[in-house]
């Protein structure tokens, strides 16, 4: 994924643009890159070729901005959950005087297209996404937040938790924010039963490793977006939701019968560190892998 520098043009009552708080780079995530700023009063230029950019206002108080996208000015207060959108090729220019506390999304545009392409009616070779300069989405609010909550804990769930919020993120875009308003297509049945025997005994042999989707995908021939949605039929929880279940299932497996260390088996169930299986599984099932493993 292509990154694109961002310039600070200073002026006297402006400061230097600081850097991010928190980057999704570090992780590893394809397709999209989430950072978390806090700036002082200033000024920054952005345009990609490549990449669509949202914004989404973390001001705990409203604070005004003015914004420059290609040939229209906007002025406003910010607040949190006020979200703007820049579609790949337009220049913003923003400045604001007071301090902004900000989630920056970069999606990549190669990726949108590919979405589009398995799920548009009309097969689209190419997507454009209308330009916002302040509206209020709650669906895509709760996905940034979701984004930035996993940031902030140190990413423990893997890819393919990133992976399932980017491609949630990449159709309601398409759904709701796109320039031609697509038809997508939904099908309405679920995987094959070889498909579902297929990915289920993937995941299985591959339960200690970061899954990604695009792995369990092309296990069974689909893009990422029918695989998802086929899954969630068939089985009647995504792919994420599942793939925990069955983390779940063998780590109380080897508590009950082997002895195992709790951070042993944490990683060969495929979670991050002990704390990580910790919490899940108290989430799960109401006690501590100590306690389950005494009682």
């Amino acid at each position: 994924m292509t990154i694109t520098s961002v310039t600070n043009h200073t002026q006297p009552h402006l400061s230097p643009l600081q850097p991010p708080i928190l980057m999704s780079e570090i992780y590893g995530w394809q397709n999209i890159l989430v950072r978390e700023f806090e700036q002082p009063p200033s000024r920054e230029t952005y345009q990609s070729a490549t990449e669509h950019l949202l914004c989404l206002s973390l001001n705990g108080r409203p604070s005004r901005v003015l914004q420059q996208m290609n040939n229209r000015q906007h002025s406003a207060l910010f607040a949190r959950g006020d979200l703007s959108i820049t579609p790949a090729g337009a220049l913003l220019v923003s400045q604001w005087h007071h301090n902004e506390k900000y989630l920056q999304i970069r999606l990549a545009s190669k990726f949108l297209e590919d979405v589009a392409q398995s799920t548009l009616d009309n097969r689209a070779t190419s997507v454009d996404l209308a330009p916002e300069f302040r509206i209020r989405t709650p669906e895509i609010e709760q996905i940034a937040m979701m984004l930035l909550s996993e940031l902030r804990n140190g990413a423990p769930t893997g890819l393919l938790y990133a992976e399932s919020l980017t491609h949630v993120l990449a159709v309601h875009l398409l759904k709701h924010h796109s320039v031609s308003q697509p038809c997508i297509v939904l099908q309405e049945v679920g995987l094959s039963d070889r498909q579902l025997l297929q990915v289920t005994d993937y995941i299985v042999a591959h339960l200690a490793s970061n899954l990604q989707l695009s792995d369990l995908a092309a296990s069974v021939g689909l893009s990422q977006f029918h695989f998802s949605r086929l899954f969630k039929q068939s089985i009647g929880v995504t792919p994420y939701q599942y793939i925990l279940r069955q983390r779940i299932e063998r780590a109380k497996q080897l508590l009950k019968t082997t002895k195992l260390s709790v951070m042993e088996i944490a990683l060969l169930c495929g979670f991050s560190s002990h704390s990580h299986l910790g919490k899940l599984f108290r989430q799960h099932t109401g006690v501590t892998p100590k306690r389950y493993r005494m009682g």
